[in-house]
């Protein structure tokens, strides 16, 4: 397949054309309608199974880690006043998908974008750092479109090559700093797909499919997160990465190493003893992909991540003082012990 058709290759990737009607469809329909929807679509939160009960009041709390009532600065800005961007419009696109369901009177603060510094006041964010004071950082699933792509592969682990493969942009120095040591590996297959620097690590597109063929696929994180993150740990290859710095709604602080991906140093050393060892133990390897299909399935039932994504933002708007807090146990009850 030609470079430039591979690229139109839609298999295992989310569809832009369904995304963008669906959000011009909610155009449609007046604010009021969903704002009168919600106590309604809060209700549905009595028939989360138990461990989603337990699941979705710690992920608000993961997403959401305002601990006191803050009060907002003049620059907040009401809900319903917040503007369609010239640029991240799936960013706004993803933020309205929810905010609709509020007082448009309610006020709030937004960073759209690769963010990786805590703002001084609560902020609503794609993606934060994941170590130190970071309860400003407000997490929201932005950008989904792009970021949150699950697949199906039909490759068995023992099936694929033994190597690592990776296709990104190579500007940042930690990028740079891996393919200095591995580009020309035996055990890697590598490649830069920016043409501003370093011609000699320019290597043709890989769609997805191409990638699947590999039993290793690098995630190294870029301006933020390793965008192919989610739809490699729903695949049949390991997700290869050190311990990572920035997260998002998929909660990349929660990930452990050799659990749910093989992690390698932060000085990339061990990459080939790390690879060695897993095509040596495959049943260690299918292990990780197991632990990482369970970790993604928790990000794959609409009606979970539409509940808690509301109840992220209900938490914003009583921790700042702008709405009396839902009574979240009287919302979920506790989870069904005799079933256990």
């Amino acid at each position: 397949m030609r470079p430039f058709l591979k690229r139109l290759d839609i298999r295992n990737k989310n569809s832009k054309l369904l995304y963008y009607i669906k959000v011009l469809a909610w155009q449609l329909i007046p604010s009021s309608t969903f704002r009168a929807k919600l106590p309604e679509k809060l209700k549905a939160l009595k028939n989360l199974s138990n461990s989603a009960r337990l699941r979705v009041p710690a992920r608000v709390h993961y997403y959401n880690k305002l601990s006191a009532d803050k009060t907002l600065s003049s620059s907040a800005i009401p809900i319903g006043k917040l503007k369609l961007p010239k640029r991240q419009k799936a960013y706004y696109f993803d933020t309205q998908e929810y905010t609709r369901y509020f007082d448009p009177s309610l006020r709030a603060n937004f960073l759209f974008g690769d963010i990786t510094k805590v703002p001084d006041e609560p902020t609503i964010v794609k993606s934060r750092p994941i170590h130190g004071n970071n309860e400003n950082s407000i997490l929201l699933n932005l950008d989904k479109l792009r970021h949150f792509n699950f697949i199906k592969d039909e490759i068995h682990f023992e099936d694929k090559k033994n190597m690592l493969v990776g296709r990104g942009v190579v500007k940042r120095e930690h990028r740079i700093r891996f393919f200095e040591m591995y580009f020309n590996h035996p055990m890697c297959n590598l490649g830069q797909i920016n043409r501003n620097k370093n011609p000699q690590w320019i290597r043709e597109f890989l769609t997805i499919q191409e990638h699947l063929k590999y039993k290793f696929i690098l995630c190294l994180e870029g301006n933020d997160v390793a965008t192919n993150l989610k739809w490699v740990m729903s695949s049949n290859s390991l997700a290869v990465m050190p311990r990572p710095k920035f997260e998002t709604w998929f909660m990349e602080g929660t990930l452990v190493g050799n659990k749910h991906y093989v992690e390698i140093k932060d000085d990339y050393s061990d990459l080939e003893e790390r690879l060695t060892y897993y095509i040596n133990n495959p049943q260690e390897a299918i292990k990780i992909l197991r632990e990482a299909h369970r970790y993604v399935e928790d990000f794959q039932n609409t009606e979970e991540e539409d509940l808690t994504s509301l109840l992220v933002l209900d938490t914003y708007f009583s921790k700042t003082g702008q709405k009396a807090p839902l009574n979240l146990e009287s919302l979920i009850p506790p989870p069904d012990r005799s079933s256990y």
